[in-house]
């Protein structure tokens, strides 16, 4: 693969493959969201329902209906050895790292702990810079423990005295209690802590793009906007439905997302069409990823 940080590029293969392409210090923001290690299979299936006189089911009035599947994007997240997985991508994410760069790695409870302990060897414990939860609320709800409804980013810096954090740039969010603050203050909103508020990519929203594992485009937004400048080439060598490369793109930055399921890259190329100079390799989209009907 030929680097060109000024080029949005999709690659379809091996991150750590790709990863060896590309130059020491040369990428000022990292975000990946690899495989939680879930012990199953990753699988979203998209369903159109329409009113049909001899539909399969039965909503409103007694009207029928009938529900055609559209597609399914599925995954394997299932690893014997997942931080001998990990390890030396995260190595290779440090040596690429710039020297004001910070990476961001989206997880949950199941290897957070282990993976900030293999990242702290890699780093140093004193390029850690936050834990930021991501707390939302769907899905189900276990009676025998408290519910799981949260995400952990570990964000680490190449330097921890000399690294970008854009404040001013930064979404502010409403004081819960906006009576203390004064108007002013409550007018302006403020500055989001380590505990980010988001709900998911709704079903019905028009962000949705089918993909299992889809994060929020105001997550990468937020990300972006504080630890990249307009210009900067953004990273993610899980990029998944690519939405990385969406908020970079809306954000004035270029993106290299790279991942190996070729379900992902159609999704991508999907939400991508239409848009000037992206490059893809490895993978046509013209053959690959026709416009849904």
């Amino acid at each position: 693969m030929d680097f060109d940080p000024t080029v949005d590029t999709v690659v379809l293969g091996d991150n750590l493959d790709v990863l060896r392409c590309v130059p020491d210090g040369s990428i000022p923001l990292i975000y990946i969201d690899p495989p939680f290690n879930t012990g199953k299979v990753q699988a979203r299936t998209r369903l159109r329902t329409v009113q049909h006189p001899d539909g399969d089911r039965i909503g409103f009035n007694g009207r029928t209906y009938r529900t055609t599947r559209l597609a399914r994007q599925a995954f394997d997240d299932v690893f014997d050895d997942y931080l001998a997985f990990l390890a030396p991508r995260l190595a290779e994410a440090r040596r690429v790292l710039s020297a004001t760069g910070t990476l961001y790695v989206h997880l949950d409870y199941r290897e957070v702990h282990y993976v900030k302990v293999m990242l702290d060897g890699i780093f140093g414990r004193e390029c850690f810079l936050n834990e930021i939860i991501w707390a939302y609320d769907f899905g189900g709800r276990s009676s025998r423990r408290w519910p799981a409804k949260h995400d952990n980013i570990l964000v680490y810096v190449a330097s921890p005295d000399d690294h970008v954090f854009d404040v001013k740039a930064v979404d502010r969010i409403p004081y819960l209690a906006p009576g203390l603050v004064g108007a002013e203050k409550a007018a302006r909103g403020k500055l989001p802590t380590d505990c980010w508020w988001q709900t998911i990519v709704p079903t019905n929203s028009r962000e949705r793009t089918g993909y299992p594992t889809q994060k929020p485009l105001a997550i990468l937004r937020r990300i972006i906007a504080a630890s990249s400048r307009p210009g900067d080439l953004v990273l993610d060598f899980f990029a998944g439905s690519g939405t990385t490369g969406a908020a970079a793109r809306e954000s004035g930055r270029h993106f290299l997302l790279v991942d190996s399921n070729l379900a992902a890259l159609t999704v991508m190329a999907r939400r991508f069409a239409g848009w000037n100079g992206v490059r893809y390799v490895g993978f046509d989209p013209a053959i690959e990823a026709p416009a849904a009907s």
